[in-house]
């Protein structure tokens, strides 16, 4: 048997196969992951150590999961899903803003301080006893630390205590627009002012997108226009913008739209005959990023 930080232990029935009690793994005392283990009951919330007998399974994270009454464990009120790490950005930014070492948060949170490293620097899903210590001992909410704010409008977020906003330089400016699929095109089209998203790639060192040839981005075509791209980190109140702005042209030649169409990866979303592609090689480049001061 071996298992890692994180990991259940589980112990079934061997006649039924019902599961009599299961627990989270927060202690390893051997580097290859045997056993014993420090495993925190479900049922309890106390830990102790356990030298596993053969009723007992280890469960990974993202194995079908089940607690002590054979039900599926419900997930925190508010959660949602979110990139693999987030939890850990979170839990790690609260507890630095808060100036505590891992040894008094978890301290507070009555769990091993390496349990709790892991939570920050492993992709994790925490069963629910486990995100209300941590976010009592934070003094934070449990759909805050759990993500569960994720679909608020952006910039809603606590701003930074001592932000820094410091200027992209055209190289690094270049280098973000290069890692991104979705940007904000404006331009003056039949009604007025207006900007539009678009799924674009970056050829040759020129932005293009593909719209149809009634669509207003296509208005874009003859004309200088202004395009944008960002981040914004909710989890750690940074981000970034690049604006490019240059003149937009319609890409017709037979072999340019074939090369187009070999090389780009971001299909429009909105679905539908887009044909006419679009370039914009960009005349100006600029961009700004905040982040906390000290870095």
């Amino acid at each position: 048997m071996h298992a890692q930080l994180g990991d259940r232990l589980v112990v079934e029935s061997p006649v039924t196969g019902d599961v009599r009690r299961d627990g989270e793994i927060v202690g390893l005392h051997h580097e290859d992951g045997t056993p014993p283990y420090d495993v925190r009951w479900s049922d309890t919330g106390e830990v102790t150590l356990v030298f596993p007998g053969p009723d007992a399974h280890v469960r990974h994270p993202g194995d079908e999961e089940t607690t002590a009454g054979g039900q599926a464990p419900a997930e925190p009120s508010g959660a949602g899903p979110g990139r693999p790490g987030d939890f850990g950005r979170r839990l790690a930014a609260a507890r630095r803003e808060r100036g505590l070492s891992l040894e008094e948060t978890a301290g507070r949170a009555r769990m091993s301080p390496q349990y709790l490293a892991y939570l920050e620097q492993r992709p994790s899903a925490p069963g629910t006893g486990t995100l209300v210590r941590l976010a009592d001992a934070l003094g934070t909410t449990l759909i805050t630390l759990s993500g569960g704010d994720q679909d608020l409008p952006a910039g809603q977020g606590q701003a930074l205590l001592h932000p820094r906003l410091s200027e992209l330089g055209p190289d690094e400016c270049r280098a973000l627009l290069s890692t991104h699929g979705v940007g904000r095109i404006a331009l003056t089209g039949p009604d007025g002012p207006a900007v539009f998203p678009v799924n674009y790639d970056v050829v040759d060192g020129a932005l293009v997108f593909r719209t149809a040839p009634d669509a207003v981005p296509a208005a874009a075509v003859g004309h200088e226009v202004a395009f944008e791209v960002d981040q914004v980190d909710e989890t750690m109140s940074q981000g970034w913008s690049v604006l490019a702005v240059g003149r937009a042209e319609v890409v017709t030649n037979a072999e340019a739209v074939r090369r187009l169409e070999q090389r780009v990866h971001s299909d429009p979303w909105a679905g539908g005959p887009r044909t006419l592609w679009v370039r914009i090689r960009p005349a100006r480049l600029t961009g700004r990023r905040i982040t906390p001061a000290d870095r």
